[in-house]
């Protein structure tokens, strides 16, 4: 009897039209990489428009780079990619039925991404006190070449864009830490958190290629 209800217990969290868990993973799994696919998509048509647009002006976009923070991007890069290192030990721990280390990775995953946003903060403050704004709004004048304002319409609707994906992941990350605080977790059933690991790894490898596309022109 006492096996019977925990066997109940363990099946849970599968849905009804899910013959077992391991299905209802492999489709969660399947449906997290056509989600990641469409993602993918999004950003390539920016990533398509960057490069049109780099080859139409490239020493305006060489010139206007040397607006950026090198450093404020090289640290926000370190801060992502730690953070995708937090967000996998996440899944390790709660593979082995860790509920504390889990809680406290995800909390740290989620302290990496606050920061992540803090620094992009100050330097859009900064660009926005100096004028460096998209299309019309641009008034800076310190930058050679024409158009100016292209390379930071574009600048800011791919980090723009990416910043709304970093704020994404963390309401999913505070859903995981709020149901890991529930125990809707255990070594069996963490699907939640692995799917949610796979898009914050796509949130950081979107910004690795950010950051030498707008910060290390040369």
């Amino acid at each position: 009897m006492a096996d019977s209800a925990s066997h109940s217990h363990s099946m849970s969290h599968v849905a009804h039209h899910f013959a077992d868990s391991e299905q209802q993973a492999e489709s969660s799994k399947m449906g997290m990489w056509i989600f990641l696919l469409t993602e993918v998509l999004f950003f390539g048509g920016l990533f398509c428009a960057y490069v049109i647009f780099r080859a139409w002006k490239p020493d305006m976009f060489y010139e206007a780079h040397k607006t950026l923070s090198m450093s404020m991007g090289a640290t926000n890069t370190v801060v992502l990619i730690v953070s995708s290192v937090t967000m996998a030990l996440a899944i390790r721990a709660m593979q082995l039925g860790d509920k504390i280390k889990t809680l406290a990775y995800l909390w740290s995953t989620m302290a990496l991404a606050g920061v992540f946003l803090v620094i992009k903060y100050f330097e859009y403050a900064h660009k926005f006190h100096v004028g460096q704004l998209p299309g019309q709004f641009y008034t800076y004048t310190g930058v050679e070449g024409t158009n100016p304002h292209v390379f930071f319409s574009v600048y800011f609707a791919m980090t723009g864009l990416h910043g709304i994906h970093v704020i994404a992941g963390m309401i999913a990350i505070g859903w995981l830490i709020w149901r890991t605080q529930k125990n809707h977790f255990n070594a069996n059933y963490y699907t939640p958190i692995e799917m949610t690991g796979l898009y914050w790894h796509l949130v950081d490898l979107i910004w690795i290629f950010l950051f030498p596309l707008f910060y290390l022109i040369h």
